[in-house]
């Protein structure tokens, strides 16, 4: 069974950085993509970053320069590098697996940026 476990969320001053990592219980080129999104509040799940099995990436435009995704394949890991952080930052960030048949979900870590 596929499990993807997150952590590294907390709480920072705006202007500060986060690193979340998402622990996949198998290899993550197990996956066509893997990524990050977030949920706040009374807003739906966005996509904040992605990483292809090839190693191609997707931001959203919100975090462009101040997020950066990446992966260690050895550990079966994917991180996303929180730069620069933002009160409008502050959500619920959740690992994603993508793969033909399905797409996998942790539990989600959350991330709350103080002004």
């Amino acid at each position: 069974q596929v499990q993807l476990v997150e952590s590294g969320g907390g709480l920072v001053q705006s202007g500060g950085s986060l690193r979340l990592s998402c622990l996949a219980s198998g290899s993550i080129f197990n996956f066509d993509a893997m990524g990050w999104y977030r949920q706040a509040p009374g807003k739906q799940r966005e996509l904040v970053a992605r990483i292809r099995r090839g190693g191609s990436t997707d931001y959203a435009d919100s975090v462009k320069g101040r997020f950066t995704i990446s992966r260690d394949s050895a550990k079966n890991t994917v991180y996303l590098q929180m730069n620069s952080l933002k009160p409008e930052d502050t959500a619920a960030y959740y690992c994603n697996g993508d793969r033909l048949g399905g797409q996998f979900w942790g539990q989600g870590t959350q991330v709350t940026v103080s002004s």
